[in-house]
């Protein structure tokens, strides 16, 4: 006789994988950073906005899609300034998508709690982005 359980068990999140793929389709297929697209050898990353040590979460609003290159060469750069030496550097980087990143960091900090480190980073980064009045 067979019979089924029924759990009360959340859905499972999306592994690394998944989640990179789904950055890199967010995003366009490039480097958020650089524009460099994702081809041949220039493979993409999960780039974390708000970086881990600094109490960036794994979740879809904190990641994009980089390259290796810029994802090693930012490290745990606070994103405006690492938007100020992209442009130094001759690049194109996608600010509004960082911002549009942030924005939606901040409503997931609203919506799910914790990232208590995170928060006052987020808040402080998109006031460095705001329109001079």
């Amino acid at each position: 006789m067979s019979h089924s359980v029924a759990t009360d068990r959340p859905p499972r999140a999306p592994g690394r994988a998944e989640r990179l793929a789904a950055a890199v389709e967010a995003d366009g297929g490039r480097c958020v950073w650089c524009a460099a697209p994702f081809e041949g050898l220039r493979r993409a990353t999960t780039e974390h906005l708000v970086p881990r040590v600094k109490g960036g979460p794994s979740w879809a609003e904190n990641e994009l899609a980089a390259c290796r290159r810029c994802n090693k060469a930012r490290g745990h750069v606070a994103p405006v300034d690492w938007l100020a030496e992209c442009r130094r550097r001759g690049w194109e980087p996608d600010e509004a998508l960082v911002v549009a990143r942030l924005r939606a960091l901040e409503t997931a900090f609203a919506v799910r709690g914790g990232a208590r480190k995170a928060r006052p980073y987020v808040e402080r980064q998109l006031r460095r982005l705001a329109p001079a009045a």
